[in-house]
Order: structure tokens, then C-alpha cells, then sequence
């Protein structure tokens, strides 16, 4: 996984994970980056600063992740629940998008690696499908060409 700083055509500077940096052009080629702020499909990578640890700092870097603060929680005493609300407005949509795939595509479970491949060659008739793939698995999909990304996991998912 890759993460990206991001910026729209309004300035508005936000954060993305991408499986590959071939997945980033492709879903912004197809608009389906958008600013959180703005919804502005018109997105490009912000310049980053590398992460560099010392020998010596590794073991703590490793411990404790680097803290990435949010552009608005700088801005004004109050933004602090703008955040929060923004937050909580991405969850729902990631939690609405992942709804509207279970809904409207097939389960095909472990079978989900070779279903995917058979329709990227042509063998099947292409439709919508979720289903279970391994780390390794997904890899040697995106490496064939084939399209696919994870559906959205969030925190109350995992309790």
C-alpha cells in the first residue's frame, strides 16, 4: 500500500492509500479520487517529505507511528468538530459504498481470485463480484492487470 499526499484544484490538501501507484492513476483517470472537502475529482499528488529514521530511532519509530495532523485541526479553535464530522461523513459514505457492492455484486468467496481472472481473460462474462483473496493473491492479480481493491473496513467492523 502506498500513501499519497493529495491536492485538489481548490488547494485542498488531504491523504489517500492506493494499492499501487498504477491503482492511483487509474481511479483518478476514471474520477474516483475526490477532494473530501470540496468532492473536486480534479486531483494530483502534493509533494511529500520522505520518512527517514536514524539506526537508532527505528525501534521507537516502529512502536509508535508517526502522527499525521489534520489540515483542519490547525485552522481554528473550533475545527477540532469539523473533523469529527467529516470523519464520521467519510465513514458513512465508506459504509454506504461497501453496502452498495454487497448488495449489487455476487459473494464468490475463496473462488474470488480465479472468478476475477477468468473474467480479465475473456473466459466469463464480466459482472460484479467481491470475494476473498490472500495478500498474495490480490498481488499477483494487480501484477496481471487485473483490477481489484479491497472493500472498505471500518473500525466497528473489527468489534
Amino acid at each position: 500500500m502506498i500513501r499519497y499526499a493529495l491536492r485538489c484544484e481548490r488547494d485542498h490538501a488531504f491523504e489517500s492509500w492506493f494499492q499501487s501507484s498504477s491503482a492511483f492513476d487509474s481511479q483518478v483517470k476514471r474520477k474516483l479520487v475526490a477532494c473530501p472537502v470540496c468532492d473536486s475529482t480534479k486531483v494530483e499528488k502534493a509533494i511529500m517529505a520522505p520518512r527517514v529514521v536514524s539506526k537508532k530511532g527505528r525501534e521507537s519509530a516502529a512502536a509508535v507511528p508517526a502522527a499525521v495532523p489534520a489540515p483542519a485541526a490547525e485552522a481554528a479553535p473550533g475545527s477540532q468538530s469539523l473533523v469529527m464530522a467529516q470523519e464520521r461523513e467519510l465513514r458513512a459514505k465508506l459504509k454506504e459504498l461497501r453496502d452498495h457492492i454487497v448488495k449489487n455484486a455476487d459473494d464468490v468467496g475463496e473462488r474470488f481470485p480465479n472468478e476475477a481472472r477468468k473474467m480479465h481473460y475473456g473466459e466469463i462474462e464480466h459482472r460484479p463480484i467481491y470475494g476473498e483473496a490472500s495478500p498474495e493473491e490480490a498481488r499477483a492479480l494487480i501484477d496481471e492487470g487485473v483490477e481489484v481493491s479491497p472493500l472498505p473496513v471500518l473500525p466497528e467492523d473489527r468489534n
